[in-house]
């Protein structure tokens, strides 16, 4: 029943979004499993949240959206978010990820720009493999290493992909690519 909300909530406000005409693109768990799932469908972890990368501009259309899917705006600590009106749980909310930008100062590069993505089922934009991979190597939390573990043992993650990383970034991709074996 929780994945039926995920995906519920999922299809909602990528409708919502796509029928205003706001650029978007899936990020974090939601794109790891639309990547995955074009290699191995039975590889796909569940997540609980969607995240999506957004332009800050963009931000009010996007605020007219979701309220129409039946979501409100929230913002914590410049955290935007839409949660849901009936279940306003910011552990099952759609968190925003501003479109380049970094997310803390200290991250090593800002967020993709938002047209960095590509439609990988009909309605779903997600972002495109090399600015996830280097999403998740900014976070390097254990579910980020997690998801790029799933996506190296897929196969949709090598070595040529350390190419153009900043190095403390490539040394942490290495680290993972080493112990997979590659």
């Amino acid at each position: 029943m929780a994945l039926d909300a995920i995906t519920n909530r999922l299809n909602r406000i990528t409708s919502a979004l796509t029928n205003a005409n706001v650029p978007y693109a899936l990020v974090g768990g939601q794109a790891v499993a639309l990547w995955v799932t074009t290699k191995d469908p039975a590889a796909v972890r569940t997540t609980k949240d969607v995240d999506i990368l957004i332009d800050r501009k963009n931000l009010p259309a996007a605020k007219r959206a979701a309220i129409g899917a039946g979501f409100d705006y929230f913002e914590v600590v410049d955290v935007g978010m839409f949660l849901e009106r009936t279940d306003p749980n910011p552990r099952s909310g759609v968190h925003l990820i501003w479109a380049g930008e970094k997310v803390t100062p200290s991250c090593a590069i800002p967020s993709p720009d938002v047209q960095d993505r590509q439609e990988l089922e009909p309605g779903k934009f997600v972002v495109q493999l090399p600015a996830l991979v280097g999403m998740k190597l900014v976070a390097n939390r254990d579910h980020d290493r997690g998801h790029l573990r799933d996506m190296i043992s897929v196969g949709l993650i090598d070595r040529a992909m350390l190419a153009g990383l900043p190095t403390e970034l490539a040394s942490r991709l290495d680290e993972l690519l080493v112990d997979a074996g590659l």
